[in-house]
């Protein structure tokens, strides 16, 4: 098992650190705060050896056209250093933010995948698709082609999925599993339903990566060191209707469905603090790492045997220098587990 950063946007320079400590590669989330693309060629500037990756590029917010520019560029930008993330998002941000119809997101995120796919291998896109078409029948101009050459020999490409059905898609489609509110066992499920869908794809064989997002925090008091994990947890089960909405319906799955509820209830009644409190303790700790080193390694531990490739941490909190101190003790933790393991820059 490998170490990835979830790099915070106010605090981008934290992957220079993460360099410094022998992780993999850096993952860029998009949302409330920032676009993916701009945070990742600031860090492709400031680093040498550490990968960067989109995590994840929304999907309705960009043609597949444009991700393969964007991706094209900072596969350039990085020296070949840049993993292509993508997720189909959900109902609230697709309908809400980009004015776009979420129906059938498995359908479109194989579309999707395969326009950027002929794309980044430099043929000529001609999709005539259920959702998407490019180029427009009866339109000017012909399909886009990449014109550069790129200087990665493939950019590998993660694809985001909370359901089963789009584990299995993942796993048939992509080189890799983005995944959130993950325990082990959550990720060992994950992984067989990934085994599924490999077996019918075209990629049979091939290097898979299991890429859990996992929050992480250092203490000794456990209710301290869950409460950024609680907000962020209230965040994304709060969003749209819980009908709609991929989170809530996963932590029911996962035996939490009443304290969902509750989340949802509190915080469309404006009660934001109500819905963090809603937040079992339970499931901050199981989907993160929370404690002391000790703790912190037993449990990183367990990732790694449930099927972890790359475990992707996210340092919670507001102080810059505990986030740093986390990624110190999870880099101890993993030479403890892997003795002797070769870091990147050796």
């Amino acid at each position: 098992m490998r170490l990835g950063i979830n790099v915070p946007l106010d605090d981008a320079d934290l992957a220079v650190e993460a360099e410094r400590l022998g992780f993999e590669v850096a993952f860029v989330p998009e949302g409330f705060r920032s676009d993916a693309a701009s945070a990742l060629g600031y860090i492709a500037a400031r680093t040498t050896r550490i990968h960067v990756a989109s995590g994840v590029f929304q999907m309705p917010a960009r043609t597949p056209a444009m991700t393969v520019m964007t991706a094209a560029t900072l596969d350039g930008l990085s020296g070949g250093r840049f993993r292509l993330g993508l997720g189909v998002s959900n109902a609230f941000i697709t309908e809400g933010w980009h004015g776009r119809p979420f129906g059938r997101p498995l359908a479109m995120s194989r579309e999707y995948v395969a326009i950027v796919r002929a794309g980044l291998d430099g043929r000529q896109v001609d999709h005539q698709g259920e959702h998407l078409t490019v180029p427009l029948p009866g339109g000017r101009g012909t399909g886009f082609r990449l014109h550069n050459k790129l200087i990665s020999p493939r950019i590998p490409v993660y694809l985001a999925a909370v359901g089963d059905r789009g584990l299995e898609l993942a796993g048939e489609i992509a080189d890799g599993w983005f995944g959130v509110f993950c325990s082990p066992g959550r990720v060992a499920e994950a992984v067989r339903r990934i085994g599924a869908g490999r077996v019918r794809g075209d990629h049979v064989g091939e290097p898979f990566e299991v890429i859990p997002s996992v929050p992480i925090a250092v203490g000794e008091d456990l209710e301290t060191a869950a409460l950024p994990v609680k907000h962020h947890v209230a965040r994304f089960v709060s969003l749209g209707h819980r009908s709609d909405n991929f989170y809530f319906r996963l932590m029911e799955r996962l035996g939490h469905g009443e304290a969902a509820a509750k989340i949802q209830d509190r915080a469309q009644a404006g009660d934001t603090a109500g819905a963090v409190a809603a937040v079992p303790l339970e499931f901050a700790d199981d989907t993160s790492l929370l404690g002391p080193a000790d703790r912190l390694a037993e449990r990183m531990a367990a990732y790694e045997q449930a099927g972890v490739t790359i475990l992707a941490l996210s340092p919670v909190g507001s102080d810059p220098a505990a986030r740093r101190k986390s990624l110190q003790v999870a880099a101890e933790a993993v030479e403890l587990i892997n003795p002797g393991r070769t870091r990147p820059d050796d």
